[in-house]
């Protein structure tokens, strides 16, 4: 018999609550909640200011996608390409549309390509780094500080799990962001003509079905991380995973999303995909 849904409002909570003081995570880090209301599901040193290594691109992504008239083309300069790998390789000169370069940047993580947009988007890193941080207090996080738009190790910059889910629940809402995070394969045409198949970083994308992104990152400082968003029965939630290791950042991430969407194992397994 199906509960009506003035009693499932009720019951809801306390069958999370009991699930989640059953569930642990190794991570340093974590926090999983419902994308639509905001609540919050599970939560582990979720307010500890960490680095977040590539997770924080997202942001990067966020205030690129707001800020609209992504078809449009600009020229790739010198200091673009200045950075360690991960790296596209793409060159001074160069043209591409932001749009193009927003796929490169979520879907393979490449530190050139946020430093060509944030530098596109602001004029120069450093005024890309302020808008990054400005924009994070505008959506409440105040346990944040950015100093460059791809997550590689700086002195001064560091986020939380809490204050990246804030990010991520409002890039879930954004239309673009959405389909470009849920794209497994991509391939991106150079200013040369040639193509470059990109294969998504996020492991968890390629293994579930009802994973629909979200970003990858990896430092020394940072460990392994992802944001992760899922969705099934109507129900949509993310998980951030901080500090976490390789072999197991994807598994815990999809064992918090699980417990979000309230799926069995059983459930879990159906959704797996036979090429991953």
């Amino acid at each position: 018999m199906r509960l009506p849904a003035f009693l499932v409002t009720l019951v809801l909570p306390f069958v999370l609550s009991n699930a989640s003081a059953a569930i642990s995570v190794a991570a340093k880090s974590a926090i999983l909640l419902d994308a639509n209301t905001g609540q919050v599901l599970y939560k582990k040193n979720d307010t500890a200011q960490r680095a977040v290594a590539s997770t924080q691109k997202l942001l990067t992504a966020l205030i690129v996608a707001e800020s609209g008239d992504l078809d449009k083309k600009f020229t790739i300069e010198l200091i673009d390409t200045q950075c360690e790998p991960f790296k596209l390789y793409i060159k001074p000169g160069q043209t591409y549309t932001r749009r193009q370069l927003l796929h490169a940047l979520m879907i393979r993580s490449s530190n050139d390509v946020a430093r060509a947009l944030a530098r596109d988007n602001a004029g120069s890193i450093e005024a890309f780094a302020l808008k990054m941080t400005r924009r994070m207090q505008e959506l409440g996080g105040t346990a944040s500080n950015f100093v460059n738009p791809n997550g590689l190790p700086a002195s001064g910059q560091y986020s939380t799990a809490r204050d990246m889910a804030r990010v991520a629940r409002m890039a879930y809402r954004n239309s673009t962001l959405r389909q470009i995070m849920n794209t497994k394969n991509y391939d991106f045409r150079f200013s040369s003509g040639k193509v470059s198949p990109l294969r998504n970083t996020n492991r968890l994308l390629r293994t579930y079905s009802f994973c629909n992104g979200m970003k990858t990152g990896y430092t020394n400082a940072a460990g392994h991380c992802l944001i992760s968003s899922g969705s099934h029965n109507g129900r949509d939630c993310i998980a951030v995973v901080l500090g976490s290791t390789k072999g197991v950042v994807a598994e815990e991430s999809a064992k918090l999303l699980a417990l979000g969407l309230q799926m069995s194992p059983s459930q879990v397994k159906t959704t797996r995909l036979a090429n991953n």
